[in-house]
C-alpha cells in the first residue's frame, strides 16, 4: 500500500480543484501559499499531463 503524505494530499487537491475550474488565486488562498508562484506549479504540472496524455 502506498504511503499518502500531506504534500502528496495538498498537490492531489490542489490539481483537482484546478481541473474542476477553481482559480488559481482560490487555490492559493486554500493552500495557504504566501506567493501565487507557488500555486502556479500546479498549473504547469496538470499543462504537462495533459500534453503527456494527448500524444498517446
Amino acid at each position: 500500500m502506498a504511503t499518502v503524505t500531506t504534500g502528496i494530499f495538498r498537490h492531489s487537491l490542489a490539481t483537482e480543484l484546478l481541473r474542476s475550474g477553481t482559480t488559481l488565486s482560490e487555490i492559493a488562498q486554500l493552500l495557504r501559499h504566501e506567493s501565487h508562484d507557488t500555486t502556479r506549479i500546479y498549473a504547469k504540472v496538470d499543462i504537462q499531463r495533459l500534453r503527456t496524455l494527448s500524444l498517446r
